[in-house]
C-alpha cells in the first residue's frame, strides 16, 4: 500500500509529495522546498521513516515546483527526471524567479538524470507509476499514475474544480483540455487526484463539476 505524505512548501503553496510503500523505497514528486526549514522538514520525515529515495520526479519545470531540486540531488544523490520539452523552462529558472518574484536566484540546478516520455514506468518497492504526457500548462507537463491503487499525481495540469494556467510561455489552452479529456478523464472515475496545489479530488468529481471540463 502506498503511503503518501504531502508537504505544502514555498510562498505559492506547492504540494511536494513523498510516496513510499512497505519496502521503504520512495519517490519525491515536485520538491518546491524554498527555505532551510522546509528542507529540514522533508529530511526529518525521510530519516524518521527510514526511507530510501529511488526517484526524483518533476511534473513540470515552473520555478515554484523546482526550488528544492538542488537540495534533493545533493542530499540523496538522485537527480530530477522530467520531460525534455520542459528543459528550456528549466534553464530559465533564474529569469522565472525574477519575473514572478523580483528576486535573484543563484543556486546551481542539477542536470536531468533522464528525460521521461509517454508510457515510461517508474518502479520503486512493490509499486510502479506510469508516465503520462499532458502538455498545455507547460510543453513537458507530466502526470504520474498508479493503476494498482488508483492514484494520480497531476501537477499543475488538473486541480480540484480547475485546471492549470495556460497563459505562461509554452502554455496552450486547447492542448491542455484535449489531453486532460483523452488521457485523464478516461481513467477510472474513482481515481484519487493529488494536484500540484490545493486539495485532493477524484476523476468523478472533475467530470461532474469542473467548469473547464
Amino acid at each position: 500500500m502506498l503511503n503518501i505524505k504531502t508537504f505544502q512548501v514555498n510562498m505559492l503553496g506547492v504540494n511536494c509529495y513523498i510516496v513510499s510503500d512497505e519496502t521503504c523505497e520512495a519517490v519525491v514528486i515536485d520538491c518546491g522546498a524554498y527555505t532551510q526549514y522546509e528542507e529540514q522538514t522533508l529530511a526529518r520525515y525521510i530519516e524518521s521513516d527510514g526511507l530510501t529515495i529511488k526517484h526524483f520526479l518533476c511534473t513540470h519545470m515552473h520555478f515554484d515546483h523546482i526550488f528544492g531540486n538542488a537540495f534533493i540531488a545533493e542530499t540523496y544523490g538522485v537527480k530530477p527526471k522530467f520531460h525534455a520539452a520542459d528543459q528550456p523552462l528549466y534553464t530559465t529558472m533564474p529569469a522565472q524567479v525574477m519575473n514572478f518574484l523580483g528576486q535573484s536566484y543563484h543556486k546551481a540546478l542539477p542536470v536531468a538524470e533522464t528525460y521521461l516520455t509517454e508510457n515510461d514506468v517508474i518502479k520503486f518497492g512493490n509499486h510502479e507509476l506510469s508516465v503520462i504526457h499532458i502538455p498545455g500548462h507547460s510543453p513537458g507537463g507530466l502526470v504520474f499514475y498508479c493503476a494498482e491503487e488508483k492514484i494520480l499525481f497531476s501537477g499543475d495540469s488538473l486541480f480540484q474544480y480547475s485546471i492549470g494556467r495556460t497563459d505562461l510561455p509554452g502554455g496552450d489552452y486547447r492542448t491542455l483540455i484535449e489531453n486532460l479529456t483523452t488521457k485523464v478523464l478516461t481513467l477510472p472515475q474513482d481515481v484519487v487526484v493529488y494536484p500540484g496545489h490545493g486539495g485532493t479530488t477524484t476523476i468523478s468529481n472533475e467530470i461532474q463539476s469542473n467548469p473547464y471540463l
